[in-house]
């Protein structure tokens, strides 16, 4: 097992009873993963940070958490995290969110799967991961399918996710290191970490060609 660049705070020696309940959650619902927290857990403030973030920007708020969902794995797609990009939400898959709804995501804007609202919504979090160039169209576009409260939570919850997203990658953190045994979260094909091993190495695998995508850029 690859070590992290810093490392994990073990679950059983935190002596913290509400922050072993957040990890138990973590490890029965995978929002987030145990990994990633083990690595805040190092700061009590940051761990709590992130984790009341989480629920209360990204799994409940204002905006639809399907939009929400997706435009956090188009920043894992962009910034090539793979550890967020191999999570899934629970919650999404039963607003309806499939697997298929996740792999146009790059080229979202010529993509027959996204209705004009997500669209809106993922050029906005292309715009604040890419640092684009906005303009009058381009917001007389996002007030078209949102209320600004709604404009203000994705744009935020982009922003958090990216940050981390591009933190976590250079930790060189990897899903079932962590408490171990349980799949919540993980996307089709990435339950166990022998199956984890298997998808990384096959050559269709999402972050290879999203890598060989960018140097063709």
């Amino acid at each position: 097992m690859s070590k992290p660049w810093i490392s994990y705070i073990n679950p059983a020696a935190v002596k913290d009873e509400a922050m072993r309940a957040e990890f138990d959650r973590c490890a029965r619902e995978g929002t987030p993963r145990p990994e990633s927290q083990a690595i805040r857990a190092h700061v009590p403030a940051v761990f709590w940070s992130f984790a009341n973030s989480w629920r209360d920007v990204f799994k409940n708020g204002v905006a639809d958490h399907g939009i929400k969902e997706l435009c956090r794995i188009y920043v894992s797609r962009s910034v090539l995290c793979e550890f967020c990009g191999n999570q899934r939400s629970i919650k999404a898959a039963r607003q309806g969110i499939v697997e298929d709804d996740y792999r146009d995501l790059i080229n979202f804007e010529s993509s027959s799967r996204y209705d004009e609202r997500q669209k809106a919504a993922l050029a906005y979090a292309e715009a604040i991961t890419w640092d684009l160039p906005v303009d009058d169209k381009f917001w007389a576009r996002l007030h078209k399918h949102f209320s600004e409260p709604e404009l203000v939570e994705i744009g935020y919850f982009v922003a958090l996710t990216m940050g981390q997203q591009r933190w976590l990658r250079t930790l060189g953190i990897e899903h079932h290191q962590i408490l171990s045994g349980t799949d919540a979260s993980m996307a089709p094909g990435f339950e166990t970490a022998d199956a984890l091993a298997r998808s990384k190495q096959a050559p269709d695998y999402w972050a290879k060609r999203s890598a060989k995508s960018q140097a063709a850029e």
